[in-house]
């Protein structure tokens, strides 16, 4: 009975792509093979909603014994590059995914080509002279019909001769498009004539000048699908209304080709939407182009670089993902939960360490001025096989300015006037006096320690209320630290009518420049995960250097923001 419901426990589980795909499999569909495809087009840097999808193609095909394809979608050369191109692949190894084979659409501009010429040949396709305002036009709207292009019922011949002007370069871009001939009066607007090639002149990033004629999405994209043999093509809900055309292209290959061993079949999933953020990619590039942020990889936008570089593990990212799920219905998910994937995994893989980012100068007056001390840390209480390693302890120390309160009230545990804390892994010490310049700001603070009280002495477990973190003056290293917060300041910015520019948090990014870090920083690299012991988890960024080191912050030990918010 209990092996019956974790099997159930299992089953329900299951996404109802994995529901969908397993039927298939069940009924013996495309020879019971499985094959799946991520198809970006390199037109910008993925981000987050990207990797949704990406866990769910590549994560199907591992799931049943697939494959997984790469499938760039570079069928408009005027917005692509191959910086985009190498910055998707590195994106996706590095959240852990393999792709069988890279493929790009232009692999297939010959065949899309000479399936659009049989189109026109068989009275399917026309070229159109109407200006894209007057096509718009006269598409008519959801509930009246369309209204039939004047060029509808031009002569074959006279499509086949325009058609092939349309690959050259002496036609205008805009005077001319081809046109599926299909149903006008169809509820469904997509199928109202769609354009399938247009002209563009810019140069391709993979075929150079070759081509001055290209395939629209929703003509290069299933076509595509049934060339490489992809069974299913899982896509995000916007695209449920352009699946009768996806389904009416991959019926005329079939009838064109004669191949009916295999369909390719559309599944459509929610988009994942944050709170806080935007994930247009034609806003996000807006943000960079405009130097609204510190390029793609910012640690604020929602790119999955921005996200590597400002800490965060791939393993919370998936996580993540896998815990809100996929569904029919479109949500705003809060960025909190991701936030709390991102600290639980960090939790068990980063380094604990010491760092004062808001630094006032602590002297311990009976400790000798000529005495330092090896102190050992746990790098990870939850994995001793992290071992330790050790921090240097002093006279003269930087701790937290908020860890002092000169007046303090009774529930204040940390150090205080004639009250002891513990300084962690050395001694308890007692609070015996403060140092103020002329305007009454604490510029010193003075203690004694207790000798006996080291961390780990026989007899120095003595019971103090606080734990205070420390560095050493003159063992320590300055650093520079960043701390992010949310990117805008609306809750859904992408719903706003007004301006995303005017939405911007013009508190997104706080930078300290006085800071302290302990000596063993040094040694680490960015892409290490850290924990700043009682402030956070944060990272080395990209721009450090061994003279000046830099860290951004990945996430709070608990969650702030909420707090903040009532």
């Amino acid at each position: 009975m209990e092996e019956i419901r974790q099997e159930e426990n299992v089953k329900k589980s299951k996404s109802f792509v994995e529901q969908f795909v397993e039927e298939d499999l069940a009924e013996g569909k495309n020879g019971g093979r499985i094959q799946t495809r991520f198809p970006p087009e390199p037109n910008g840097y993925i981000h987050i909603g990207h990797a949704k999808a990406i866990c769910m193609d590549f994560g199907v095909a591992e799931n049943y014994g697939g494959t997984c394809n790469l499938r760039f979608d570079d069928t408009n050369p005027s917005k692509e590059d191959t910086e985009y191109v190498d910055s998707i692949m590195h994106d996706i190894s590095w959240l852990g995914f393999k792709w069988a084979n890279v493929y790009y659409a232009s692999d297939y501009f010959q065949k899309l080509w000479d399936f659009a010429v049989e189109l026109i040949k068989q009275g399917k396709a026309y070229v159109d002279e109407q200006t894209s305002e007057q096509i718009a036009e006269q598409k008519g709207t959801p509930t009246t019909p369309g209204v039939a292009s004047p060029f509808r019922d031009r002569p074959i011949e006279e499509n086949l001769e325009l058609f092939n002007k349309m690959n050259t370069p002496e036609v205008e871009e805009g005077s001319m498009v081809l046109r599926a001939k299909l149903d006008m009066a169809n509820p469904n607007m997509h199928f109202r004539d769609p354009i399938i090639y247009r002209i563009i002149h810019t140069p391709h990033h993979r075929t150079g000048n070759k081509w001055h004629a290209y395939p629209m999405y929703d003509f290069a994209h299933g076509q595509s699908d049934f060339f490489e043999g992809v069974t299913h093509s899982i896509c995000t809900l916007e695209f449920v209304p352009h699946r009768p055309l996806y389904d009416h292209f991959v019926d005329e290959l079939q009838a064109t080709t004669g191949i009916n061993d295999y369909r390719p079949r559309q599944i459509e999933f929610n988009r994942l939407n944050l709170t806080y953020t935007v994930m247009s990619k034609r806003k996000l590039k807006a943000l960079v182009d405009e130097k609204l942020v510190d390029g793609w990889d910012d640690p604020r936008m929602p790119t999955v670089c921005g996200m590597r570089r400002r800490g965060y593990s791939p393993e919370s990212i998936r996580k993540f993902i896998d815990s809100i799920g996929y569904t029919k219905f479109d949500a705003l998910n809060d960025m909190a939960l991701l936030e709390a994937a991102v600290r639980e995994d960090l939790n068990a893989k980063a380094c604990r360490v010491s760092a004062v980012i808001n630094p006032v100068k602590l002297i311990i007056t009976n400790y000798p001025e000529d005495m330092s001390e090896e102190m050992e840390a746990i790098n990870n209480p939850e994995n001793e096989a992290d071992g330790t390693h050790t921090i240097t302890f002093s006279r003269e120390l930087w701790i937290e300015r908020d860890d002092f309160m000169e007046d303090a009230p009774k529930k204040f545990f940390r150090l205080s006037i004639d009250r002891e804390v513990r300084l962690k892994n050395a001694y308890i010490i007692k609070c015996t006096g403060v140092k103020k310049d002329a305007d009454g700001n604490i510029e010193e603070i003075y203690a004694e320690y207790d000798p006996l009280s080291k961390s780990g002495m026989e007899g120095a477990n003595r019971k103090v209320k606080g734990t205070l973190h420390w560095v050493s003056a003159k063992h320590c290293l300055p650093a520079e630290v960043r701390i992010y917060d949310r990117l805008f300041n609306v809750e859904n910015p992408g719903a706003d009518e007004r301006d995303f520019r005017e939405l911007l948090n013009p508190e997104s990014l706080t930078t300290l420049k006085n800071c302290y870090v302990e000596k063993y920083l040094a040694e680490k690299k960015p892409g290490d995960y850290l924990q700043f012991q009682r402030i956070g988890y944060f990272t080395q960024d990209l721009s450090s250097t061994a003279d000046k080191l830099v860290f951004n912050k990945t996430v709070g030990l608990k969650d702030s923001w909420a707090k903040q918010q009532k």
